[in-house]
């Protein structure tokens, strides 16, 4: 079951997403919140698996919110003294709005969908951002990659840390996320176990500064690892 706050500034929208996703067996709406900065107390508080942000446009304040959910609730204990991983932000992007759609992801979101997603594209893409995977639409990956290549330095990641950084197995596993891979495909294919990859990601994450996997394929990119396509 993977729990959810929602976030938008119109409270027809709100009704509408809750009635969405309390329809699916497997997710589970915990809070609404209007503004970033309830979203932002609210994720502590409530600690969700997803915040689901669907501010149109995402303004500054809302992206002020990511960066603060993507770092300030990270690693809080839970009840049996475990760590407990951040919650991952989806983003639900205005059309036409692909600056404000790159900031929210250098800002630490883990997924970005137009605002006029369909129901079903919007549900899966709850249920893979929970796991930790990646959601981007394939027009922002290329504006990203183009980024990348202009400008060199579209995120703060730790310059210094370059690929003789990583393991061999994270090497592996750092191009196969970069190749849009999902955990459990790079299980499958590298022979490991779904557990052993997310370690190996966690540790690649830790090791270039980066908050989500949408980072790390920028970093992929950034450092020459991988090359984009013509």
């Amino acid at each position: 079951m993977a729990s959810v706050l929602i976030v938008s500034d119109q409270s027809l929208q709100r009704l509408g997403l809750r009635m969405l996703l309390t329809a699916e067996p497997d997710l589970t709406v915990v809070g609404e919140a209007a503004r970033g900065a309830e979203a932002v107390r609210l994720s502590v508080s409530l600690r969700p698996d997803v915040v689901l942000m669907a501010i149109p446009p995402l303004d500054a304040e809302g992206i002020e919110a990511i960066r603060r959910i993507t770092r300030s609730v990270r690693l809080l204990p839970d009840s049996a003294g475990a760590d407990q991983v951040p919650p991952r932000v989806l983003v639900l992007a205005s059309t036409g709005r692909e600056g404000h759609a790159q900031a929210a992801l250098r800002a630490g979101a883990g997924g970005v969908l137009p605002h006029d997603a369909g129901p079903d594209q919007l549900t899966a893409a709850v249920r893979i951002v929970a796991t930790g995977d990646a959601v981007i639409t394939p027009g922002l990956t290329r504006a990203l990659i183009d980024a990348v290549c202009e400008q060199r330095t579209p995120y703060p990641l730790d310059q210094h840390t370059g690929s003789d950084a990583f393991t061999g197995r994270e090497r592996d596993v750092l191009l196969a996320v970069a190749s849009g891979w999902s955990n459990a495909e790079i299980a499958a294919r590298l022979c490991i176990a779904p557990a052993t990859v997310k370690s190996h990601v966690s540790h690649i994450l830790a090791k270039i500064r980066a908050r989500s996997r949408v980072q790390a394929v920028t970093y992929a990119y950034e450092s020459g690892l991988v090359q984009p396509a013509a």
